[in-house]
């Protein structure tokens, strides 16, 4: 089955369930799907399949952005003079330069399906929609700005997305809501796995409002067969050893045996022995006299062990004295089991939660500091990047595959590539990434973001040397090349009506970018190209048409 018949089967299929939810109806539908069979290319399928969910059941509602058949053919063109090898025979990692579009409509041709993890931080600020956009909530024009830019693309990214992948996407607090009806729309509400807070700095300018220090992150899959994986523990605290930290582990002294918010009981209220030392609950012998002449409170001084827990934990060395006051010792692989004087064996791990990016390592100060000790003034460059921590955490929780496909089609300043190439440095595995970035030209970027700040980040952190040899900057302090390789593609165009020999779509796509040998016979290739790149002429309406075509329909 190629692309365009299986998304015209996943847009009919999302049409008949609206009908069966009552969201539309059945002579509008019938209809949808009649236009949909008919679609030429994948674009055209989408288009149509939009008209079904411009109003919905929550009543939610964006104007959508047209495409429009072009008459050229985008294509991959590798740009040699980026691209980076390390020498194995690893299938390169690959960053894609331009519209992420056309990079996913690309992709489809070889990732169909096979995508385990994607990231993407949309773009969703005041000045990174495009000239018409300002401000979230002064401008109508804004939001449907970025849900008619979304939609197509996270459609594409269904269909790139493998049957236990999971997408992750950042976003603020002002778009959250809309944002999670697009996903639940396009990967259905059964396909929500969570939103959690994440942190985006700590403290604030003083407001007479409130501090705003969080965004979010949205999750969804096609599965429901998604097993998380454990969070290690906050190892900090386990920093001391004894002569059994072989079996049980480093251990903390964060508990003290004897409490005063515990239900006095006298049996509980008696004197130890540890070497010849006598202590008792609230280190005053007096004290206990007084409570055990009947002056004590419902909840008093008491032990948390019993006596004979006690006698048991002496012999297994379970206690610390610090500061007159008896500590007991929490190991982090073992504990003592209620009720017996035995230990057992613990999970160094704990669940993930929803509170889970509260952590400062996930906040945009590290992503900053982290970009800064990359290039010289990296922040300014690019603003609020993520940290790789970040990235690498959601990889670990959702995918245990140590050759995955992780895609990030709004890749920034790199973080997610970077996060990958540290995994694979930290467990010699074999992951690879995908990201797609659009060359936007900014004040601080005069050649474009995607190439003086994507790519050299990329050939900085995986090779430990910029494009000009050098290695002059501070991230080598801390750490070693991360390795791996990296081909860099741009996006070319041909015309569909070219004939000049060379020139051609048959001459110019290069059929080993998309992961095939080279055919034996031009009658191979011929097929080939006009089975998966007709979808690729199709182009989305520019911010100017967008808003015209608005402004003519008021």
């Amino acid at each position: 089955m190629s692309n365009l018949e299986t998304i015209r089967k996943d847009l009919i299929d999302a049409i008949n369930q609206r009908v069966d939810e009552k969201i539309l109806e059945r002579s509008n539908a019938d209809l949808l799907i009649k236009l949909i069979n008919q679609a030429e290319s994948i674009t055209e399928a989408i288009s149509i399949a939009e008209l079904g969910t411009t109003y919905k059941r929550t009543g939610f509602h964006f104007d959508v952005r047209l495409e429009k058949l072009g008459n050229t053919i985008k294509y991959f063109k590798k740009n040699d003079r980026l691209s980076f090898s390390d020498g194995s025979k690893d299938i390169p990692n690959k960053l894609i330069i331009g519209d992420n579009y056309d990079a996913l409509l690309n992709l489809l041709v070889e990732y169909k399906g096979k995508i385990d993890v994607i990231y993407i931080d949309p773009p969703y600020g005041k000045d990174s929609m495009g000239e018409f956009a300002e401000t979230n909530y002064d401008n109508a024009l804004t939001r449907d700005n970025l849900l008619s830019m979304l939609y197509p693309r996270l459609v594409l990214a269904r269909q790139l997305l493998s049957e236990t992948g999971v997408i992750f996407c950042s976003i603020d607090d002002r778009n959250q809501a809309y944002i999670k009806c697009l996903f639940d729309e396009i990967f259905g509400e059964n396909g929500f796995l969570f939103c959690a807070a994440r942190i985006t700095k700590k403290g604030g300018k003083s407001t007479q409002t409130i501090a705003k220090n969080n965004d979010y992150l949205l999750a969804y899959t096609l599965s429901s067969e998604i097993i998380f994986s454990q969070e290690e523990k906050t190892v900090d605290k386990y920093k001391y050893e004894d002569e059994f930290v072989s079996t049980r582990g480093k251990y903390a002294l964060s508990q003290t045996l004897d409490y005063n918010s515990l239900q006095y009981s006298k049996t509980m209220d008696y004197e130890i022995e540890i070497d010849g030392r006598k202590f008792y609950p609230g280190g005053s012998k007096k004290a206990q006299e007084q409570r055990w002449a009947g002056n004590h409170g419902k909840t008093d001084w008491v032990w948390r062990w019993s006596k004979s827990a006690v006698d048991w934990g002496i012999k297994e060395k379970m206690f610390v004295v610090k500061n007159d006051r008896i500590y007991t010792k929490s190991y982090l692989y073992c504990r003592k089991m209620n009720g017996k004087n035995e230990l057992e064996r613990i999970d160094p791990t704990k669940a993930y939660t929803s509170l889970s990016f509260i952590e400062n390592p996930y906040s945009n100060d590290n992503g900053k500091k982290e970009l800064d000790n990359i290039f010289y003034n990296g922040s300014v460059l690019f603003k609020n990047p993520k940290p790789s921590t970040l990235i690498s955490t959601l990889i670990k929780m959702v995918c245990r595959r140590e050759d995955a496909i992780i895609l990030d089609f709004f890749a920034g300043s790199g973080t997610t590539g970077q996060a990958v190439a540290e995994l694979n440095n930290d467990d010699l595995g074999k992951r690879r990434f995908i990201l797609c970035q659009a060359n936007e030209i900014t004040d601080t970027t005069p050649n474009g973001i995607a190439y003086d700040v994507t790519v050299k980040r990329l050939k900085r952190t995986m090779t430990g040397k910029c494009y000009d040899g050098t290695s002059d900057f501070k991230w080598l302090d801390k750490h070693t090349p991360l390795g791996g390789s990296l081909d860099v593609y741009e996006i070319g165009e041909v015309a569909n009506f070219e004939r000049n020999d060379g020139k051609t779509a048959f001459d110019v796509i290069d059929e080993t970018l998309y992961g095939k040998a080279k055919f034996t016979t031009l009658q191979e290739k011929i097929e080939w190209v006009c089975e998966n790149f007709g979808n690729t002429q199709m182009t989305l309406e520019s911010d100017a048409e967008w808003a015209k075509r608005l402004e003519e329909n008021k």
